[in-house]
């Protein structure tokens, strides 16, 4: 491993960004060369390395993978074989990613040492983020953390998500005293399987912490959100609970009640009223800078698909408060941070970390044109791969990575974009998660589960002779929780639309119906977000009226887009294209409950 423990913070965390920038080419060699060392005898490597340790050697005979590759491995160990058919060392758990393969997660094997590595990440981002906000060690940071349900392998594996996993280790729970990380949330709160009663307490805590307040945030701008949401329904009984001092019985959990005793110790009503008068506004703009007034920023993730959230952040902060986004990461692997945390969110770099994991990309073209060419079970020639210093400005790529965990040369599906080198490190903008069409929360859908997902519900329309024709898609993150929408066109009997009066066809019911059947086809990750998370709303049929969709396809034309080439798109992005289909929908329609879920 790269520099001590990795436990550098301080003026010493920077200077080994400096050290470990300024020569990147031969610190990833290195760690590469140190993977290859413990792992060459692994079933895996042995299989197309036959024992060699040398880099140039994996390089030529190790291919390039996506997950349908590794999975088999993964499972076998799950279900009780040794971790050396992937890594010479113990896997101690599974991260299961947002992603998913047969409608389940993925999971990703995780080393001891992987906690070291995560835990080196997060010590950079103070000392950077202190670079340009000075004095955050004299107050309190609001950050909303929550875990996650988790399961076993069938041998006894703990298979949960890489933040549960960090929060629920001793690196969280046994850290020293920080005063750069001085959290208003007691740690049980955090702990707390129980959403609710964990986002109860943690808002509680930050309210009663309000005047010593510095920083807000939560790991994803859906979930910060969520809280707001959460505390305009909320605040009068947080009020209750500071004028009495009491906490509402609402929460049953005995750690979050333990821990919470000493916030409310003391009834205090000034406070209290304080709250009241701020949230009992008409409007509510601008109330994150009322009810925290010495907070400096927000930080949050809020590239990629969680960009559909900015303008929401900035509605609650009245544009006051800077989006931070401090770090790039994935249950596969963390990457990097980002060296200007204050930079408007669409210009967001992030400057790979030589010593996370080994980087190696796929090009994708100078402006992009390869993006949506290469599929992802499409194979991959391995002289087509470019090593971390050697990608060029401007050009875009898809991102491949090497671990100690047993991830060889594995697709992460994410596009990103150079856009400057901080020494010899290359940073990157996000650009997409290739295939993604839909995505509200931790939920990733793509076109092929969508299109599947369909095809099943839309089954349910044959016995009354209707038929779907066309359908889109939308996120809609308008309210929240946010929800898919999908607009389909409907005929009946092949010639007509569907009447919405007709007796024949209990519209209501079975259109509710298609909902809910799209929503059981979704993945597990979906799914959980709906039935357990409630971080997503119910699906929702928007039904359009008959041409409707050639009127999309005019639009689209004009637009410059070509009558021989045109393809519905799947998902709609364009704010005038759903003008126009919104302008034509005749009814909408819910899913009637949540979809089943076990996990």
């Amino acid at each position: 491993m790269d520099g001590k423990k990795l436990e550098y913070k301080g003026e010493e965390a920077l200077k080994e960004i400096e050290r470990l920038t300024a020569k990147a080419d031969k610190v990833q060699f290195k760690f590469l060369k140190e993977i290859l060392t413990r792992n060459s005898k692994t079933e895996y490597l042995s299989k197309y390395m036959k024992g060699s340790k040398d880099v140039s050697a994996f390089k030529q005979c190790v291919p390039v993978i996506t997950y349908k590759a590794i999975q088999p491995y993964i499972q076998r160990i799950a279900n009780g074989e040794d971790s050396s058919l992937i890594t010479g060392h113990p896997i101690t758990e599974m991260l299961c990613s947002s992603g998913t393969s047969g409608r389940k997660p993925k999971m990703m094997p995780s080393i001891a040492e992987d906690l070291d590595r995560r835990t080196f990440l997060y010590n950079l981002i103070m000392p950077i983020m202190n670079q340009y906000v000075p004095g955050l060690d004299e107050g309190k940071a609001m950050f909303l953390y929550f875990v996650k349900a988790e399961m076993s392998t069938p041998c006894g594996l703990p298979a949960r998500t890489v933040l549960t996993s960090y929060y629920k280790s001793s690196h969280f729970k046994c850290r020293g005293l920080d005063p750069f990380n001085n959290g208003t949330s007691p740690d049980q709160t955090i702990l707390c399987n129980d959403s609710n009663q964990s986002m109860y307490c943690q808002l509680l805590s930050g309210l009663v912490h309000r005047h010593h307040v510095l920083r807000l945030g939560a790991v994803f701008a859906s979930a910060f959100l969520r809280a707001i949401s959460f505390l305009e329904r909320n605040w009068v009984n947080f009020c209750n609970d500071i004028r009495t001092g009491q906490l509402d019985p609402f929460i049953t959990d005995p750690e979050c009640r333990l821990s919470m005793a000493p916030l409310l110790s003391l009834p205090n009503a000034s406070l209290a009223d304080e709250i009241k008068d701020i949230c009992s506004q008409t409007s509510w703009k601008g109330i994150l800078c009322q009810l925290w007034p010495k907070a400096k920023y927000i930080e949050a993730v809020v590239t990629g698909s969680m960009a559909q959230y900015i303008p929401a952040l900035e509605y609650y902060s009245d544009g006051k408060l800077p989006l931070v986004c401090t770090m790039y990461a994935s249950s596969e692997c963390y990457f990097g941070v980002n060296l200007e945390p204050l930079c408007d969110p669409a210009d967001v770099a992030f400057t790979l970390l030589p010593n996370m994991g080994y980087f190696e990309f796929i090009p994708l073209g100078e402006n992009g044109t390869r993006l949506m060419d290469i599929d992802e079970d499409e194979e991959v020639r391995n002289d087509k791969l470019v090593d971390l210093v050697q990608v060029r400005l401007g050009c875009y790529y898809e991102l491949v990575v090497t671990t100690f965990a047993g991830l060889y040369r594995y697709r992460i599906g994410d596009v990103l974009q150079v856009t400057g080198f901080h020494n010899e490190a290359p940073q990157f903008r996000f650009i997409c998660r290739r295939n993604v069409v839909l995505s509200i929360d931790n939920d990733k859908t793509n076109e092929e589960d969508l299109h599947k997902s369909i095809s099943v519900a839309k089954k349910l329309l044959e016995p009354f002779n209707a038929l779907l024709v066309e359908y889109t898609s939308y996120a809609d993150t308008s309210h929240l929780p946010g929800h898919y929408v999908l607009y389909w066109e409907i005929i009946h009997h092949g010639s007509s639309v569907v009447d919405l009066d007709s007796s024949t066809l209990d519209v209501d019911k079975v259109l509710q119906e298609c909902c809910i059947a799209v929503e059981e086809e979704l993945d597990y990750i979906y799914r959980r977000c709906r039935a357990h998370d409630k971080s997503v709303g119910p699906l929702e049929i928007r039904v359009v009226e008959p041409g409707t969709f050639e009127e999309l396809m005019d639009y689209f034309i004009s637009q410059g887009g070509s009558i021989n080439q045109y393809k519905t798109p799947r998902c709609i992005k364009s704010n005038k294209a759903l003008k126009l289909l919104d302008s034509n929908v005749k009814a909408c329609f819910f899913s009637p409950r949540d979809p089943k879920w076990i996990p």
